[in-house]
């Protein structure tokens, strides 16, 4: 795992605190302001420091301290030199801590606007803190101007980004204005949303967003149950009907637990007749960590124990025009009949694979697991799928059906499951 943080030394400390990091000549291409700039010398040390601080430049990282009479920071000594590279955006403290904000290799990224919630819920992988910690939409609207312009996405999480309210709507509007090709995900309970005003103010912000709110049953005592909060479900609800209103994309994330799947079925059929217009519903596997872990037995059953409830609930909603995915999950653990509604989505720095995986046949489609689930959380089934997959496009030979032309017996042709995964799922837009 790619850690977010690391120390280092520091000459003098940058007068910009959030920097963006390049090499020299992506930094004299002239798309960033250059005192934002953390010009990446690691692989060309032998550069006029003087001349790059007359030019304006931030600071410099460099492996080496010598910048003879230069007046431009220098950020040397890093811990772990991976940590940290060219096209991230990086805080850098006074006493050399660095913590990537935006990491341009990432497979996802998101601003963190608040640690504070108005749910409790029993699974919550980020504990919410009732601390004051407005100081983070400053430095989100500081960040957003630094990160690359052709970024796909990008979320913004929290806690529950609409306790900010207008403070939401700023930095939503920063990545409109200077993001406007990026699809905005915010995650939110939505129970805010209840109010008509606020709704308002936060679906006139920007543009390209979808809104991601988690449902976790079709009963009001059930959901309420799961986050810790009465009356939530009627809240949600009508945050939900005010986002449609206003013709918002809507996604709906049902994660995955004990609390969750004794109704699968029945719940799928309730977001179909009453929020038929969702743009996108997402099954989420649990993630072990924060109060999941010590909620484990609440939580905790095997997916084998769901798995065909959890397939007749996607595929309901599939069938009825609605995009509908499996996240967090392994492939083995799934009916095959299900996969190509299977997604890889586990955040590449979360992700890992255990020595069952080593020789699977859908390793390359297959999510994988959390690094933070350890042996008692990993199903029974957890296996290599190779008997359910025809070698042919490997060996020559036509011995399923697809390569056959029909003429032979197979479960699943390589080819065409990843030709039906990626016709299923496409990331829904705005």
């Amino acid at each position: 795992m790619l850690a977010l943080h690391t120390h280092s030394a520091v000459t003098t400390a940058p007068r910009h605190k959030t920097l963006k990091v390049l090499r020299l000549g992506e930094a004299l291409e002239g798309e960033f302001p250059f005192e934002r700039i953390l010009v990446d010398l690691r692989e060309n040390a032998q550069v006029d420091l003087g001349q790059l601080a007359d030019m304006g430049f931030g600071a410099v990282l460099s492996d080496t301290v010598d910048g003879g009479t230069a007046t431009i920071p220098i950020i040397h000594a890093l811990h772990n030199q991976d940590v940290v590279a060219p096209g991230d955006v990086v805080r850098i403290r006074d006493q050399g801590q660095i913590s990537v904000l935006y990491r341009r290799k990432a497979n996802a990224n998101a601003l963190f606007i608040t640690e504070r919630c108005n749910s409790y819920c029993l699974m919550c992988s980020q504990p919410p803190r009732d601390d004051n910690d407005d100081w983070r939409v400053d430095e989100l609207l500081d960040l957003v101007p630094l990160i690359d312009r052709d970024v796909p996405h990008l979320a913004i999480t929290g806690g529950e980004p609409t306790l900010l309210g207008s403070r939401l709507a700023q930095v939503m509007a920063c990545v409109g204005t200077h993001l406007p090709n990026t699809q905005l995900n915010v995650l939110t309970n939505a129970r805010r949303l209840a109010n008509p005003a606020l709704a308002d103010k936060l679906t006139g912000a920007s543009q390209r967003v979808l809104w991601a709110v988690p449902l976790y049953a079709d009963t009001a005592g059930r959901h309420d149950y799961v986050v810790q909060a009465e009356g939530a479900f009627s809240e949600t609800i009508n945050g939900l009907y005010n986002l449609a209103e206003h013709k918002a994309a809507i996604e709906i994330r049902i994660v995955l637990h004990r609390q969750t799947i004794e109704r699968l079925l029945p719940f799928a059929e309730f977001i179909w007749r009453t929020i038929p217009v969702v743009a996108h519903v997402a099954f989420m596997g649990l993630e072990p960590m924060g109060f999941a872990k010590v909620n484990r037995d609440l939580l905790y059953v095997d997916p084998l124990e769901y798995r065909d409830a959890l397939e007749a609930a996607a595929w309901y909603l599939h069938d009825r025009g609605i995009v509908t995915s499996i996240y967090n999950t392994p492939w083995c653990v799934l009916p095959p009949d299900i996969w190509p509604l299977a997604r890889k989505s586990i955040s590449d720095w979360k992700n890992m694979y255990v020595s069952e995986c080593e020789n699977c046949a859908v390793r390359e489609m297959c999510g994988g697991f959390f690094r933070s689930a350890g042996s008692n959380w990993r199903s029974r089934g957890i296996r290599p799928m190779n008997e359910e997959v025809c070698t042919c496009p490997r060996t020559g030979e036509n011995t399923c059906v697809t390569c056959s032309g029909g003429q032979a017996r197979g479960l699943w042709c390589f080819q065409e499951l990843q030709r039906r995964h990626s016709a299923h799922c496409q990331t829904p837009r705005p």
